[in-house]
């Protein structure tokens, strides 16, 4: 079990995880939230990728737990907590627009 690690006070901390806007303890301390709309293709093969080289699983495995838990998790738990977020950014993160948006705001918190 992790044990809790404190942080003090700062003018910006950025959390990241795929379940943070699925609990509203969380969400009510955030400021601003953002999710990252990543196709579901890329996460795929973003976790081929993964698992395959660096955990040394087989293709097979990879994707028969796609199949049976990851998938039906996401779209269970995580595609809902979309609705929590202030800014959705499409394209997985590749939009140059939403990242200088997203630095604009960042940059507020600092002035």
């Amino acid at each position: 079990m992790q044990e809790t690690v404190r942080v003090e006070p700062k003018k910006v901390i950025i959390l990241e995880g795929i379940l943070l806007l699925t609990d509203a303890r969380l969400r009510e301390e955030m400021n601003f939230s953002i999710f990252v709309d990543t196709p579901l293709d890329i996460c795929l093969m973003r976790r081929i990728k993964r698992d395959v080289n660096e955990r040394g699983r087989s293709m097979d495995s990879v994707m028969a737990q796609y199949q049976k838990t990851v998938r039906p998790m996401f779209l269970q738990f995580i595609e809902p907590s979309k609705q929590y977020a202030d800014i959705i950014v499409p394209r997985g993160g590749k939009n140059r627009i939403a990242i200088d948006i997203l630095k604009a705001k960042i940059s507020q918190f600092f002035e």
